[in-house]
């Protein structure tokens, strides 16, 4: 990622933090809607789920300098989510997902440079995740 798709995705990312719930229900009805077979993978409360993708993409964003702490954190996601049964498959509906959340969430805001920066961020993630369930 270049350094202003980082300084996009954080900006962005900020006013979506401020609704941080919604955003994540958002995401979480678009991905059950495009996929519902993944549904049963989400055995917990679903407050917590809400909680836990906002934390990762938190921490996520905030490591995109730090390729080290970054690769850690996804490479250890990668590899719980392939526990939980995550297939490769379902990165694709989950990028779909979350340019879907960010395009309803931010409205017009949501400019094609801003989703080439997310789709840049999404992909790192789901190779990185993709790699770590590949070895796990």
């Amino acid at each position: 990622m270049t350094d202003e798709d980082i300084a996009l995705v954080r900006e962005s990312f900020a006013h979506l933090h401020r609704r941080k719930n919604e955003t994540a229900e958002i995401f979480y009805a678009r991905l059950f809607k495009i996929a519902p077979e993944v549904r049963p993978m989400f055995k917990g409360d679903s407050a917590a789920q809400r909680t836990k993708l906002m934390e990762t993409l938190t921490v996520a964003i905030a490591t995109l300098r730090d390729p080290k702490g970054f690769g850690a954190l996804l490479g250890k996601l990668g590899r719980n989510h392939h526990g939980y049964g995550v297939q490769e498959r379902h990165f694709d509906d989950v990028g779909k997902a979350l340019i879907w959340t960010l395009r309803t969430s931010l409205g017009p805001a949501f400019t094609p440079e801003l989703e080439r920066a997310w789709l840049s961020l999404y992909d790192e993630m789901a190779s990185i995740m993709i790699a770590a369930g590949r070895a796990a």
